[in-house]
């Protein structure tokens, strides 16, 4: 005879079934809160107002410059908030590089429109030009060439035709041009942007030769500028300047070759691939001046203002060599046996790096 159904699991069949589609309705719901917050999150990251001190200010974007950098120092300042979400716009919506240049950022812009903005050199207002102290003449007119917001007139030019559309008198271009940053209108020539920093570099050589030291060894104010050129190279440090100024100065006075490796560079050209060898320091050039005596012909680099003051004023001491002490800076030494000394003491420092694997 079968049995009667068991009236107890009967009951327990509905109750699963309510259970079931609790946890769906659940998981829904928590699905949709998810998205909520996200999209909360989302929209307040990219339609939060551009911070702005004013009711307008000028945003200033380098070449180089990149998205991810520029969103990261937006979060380090709290500026933004979730800068990955910011990332991921940018590399799903925007699809292009920020262009350098001078922008203005009105109140009231939110960080998505900013965003944007950067990717249009059209947008920008004025462009910056960034020439470092210590680069050459080649390198500022590639970096010209490149610039979008340049607009190209003489740049293709020989360099005899190049110096005469730009009125200078001197037949080499190099170090005649002042390093500095620069803001100029959109679209300028750069025949106009050439001149500007030609007439910078010529005032300040003429400030610095109407105050210079006395007894020095130059024969005319370009020669101070090709010591300048090679004092820039020498030296990243402003506290060296007047010092590497000094050994030089008293190496012209003796009649001492400069033996500047710098100047050996220049004179390399494209064959300098970033070492020097003792066949390079042997190899006669005009700018070797492991070779030749006294100065190279022309300056070797774009000198800042401070070398140019250092060339006119160098130290008093009675140093004749220096050489880098391995941890930043140079030991500066009057007597040949005190500088090997250094050497060595470089040559240490090199080797205990070496050992560390630095």
């Amino acid at each position: 005879m079968p049995k009667p159904p068991n009236p107890s699991k009967t009951k327990k069949k509905p109750k699963a079934k309510s259970q079931a589609k609790f946890s769906i309705k659940f998981f829904i719901i928590a699905v949709i809160a998810f998205l909520i917050v996200i999209f909360g999150v989302f929209w307040s990251s990219l339609f939060k107002n551009y911070p702005v001190q004013n009711k307008k200010q000028l945003l200033v974007i380098s070449s180089g410059d990149t998205y991810s950098g520029f969103i990261d120092r937006l979060a380090e300042e709290n500026k933004v908030n979730f800068p990955i979400l910011l990332k991921l716009y940018q590399k799903f919506m925007i699809h292009d590089t920020m262009k350098a240049g001078v922008y203005e950022v009105t109140q009231g812009m939110s960080v998505r429109q900013v965003l944007e903005m950067l990717s249009n050199a059209e947008n920008a207002q004025m462009n910056r030009i960034l020439v470092i102290e210590g680069t050459t003449f080649k390198q500022l007119i590639n970096n010209l060439k490149k610039d979008s917001n340049v607009t190209k007139t003489i740049l293709d030019l020989p360099q005899d035709q190049l110096l005469k559309e730009l009125d200078i008198p001197y037949s080499h271009p190099e170090g005649l041009f002042a390093p500095d940053t620069y803001f100029f209108a959109k679209g300028e020539t750069d025949k106009k942007i050439l001149t500007d920093l030609y007439h910078r570099q010529m005032k300040s050589l003429d400030e610095a030769w109407a105050s210079k030291a006395a007894n020095l060894p130059y024969k005319d104010k370009y020669e101070a500028l090709i010591m300048a050129s090679i004092i820039e190279k020498e030296t990243s440090l402003d506290r060296e300047l007047e010092q590497v100024s000094g050994v030089f100065v008293r190496r012209l006075k003796i009649g001492m070759r400069l033996q500047t490796d710098p100047t050996v560079i220049y004179g390399m050209g494209d064959r300098y691939t970033g070492n020097i060898t003792r066949n390079d320091l042997r190899t006669p050039t005009a700018y070797n001046t492991y070779t030749i005596n006294g100065l190279p012909p022309t300056p070797i680099a774009l000198p800042s203002k401070k070398a140019i003051e250092a060339a006119m004023h160098p130290d008093d001491s009675k140093n004749i060599y220096f050489v880098a002490t391995g941890n930043g800076g140079h030991k500066f030494s009057a007597s040949l046996a005190e500088h090997n000394r250094a050497v060595q003491d470089y040559l240490s420092v090199l080797r205990s790096k070496k050992n560390q694997g630095e």
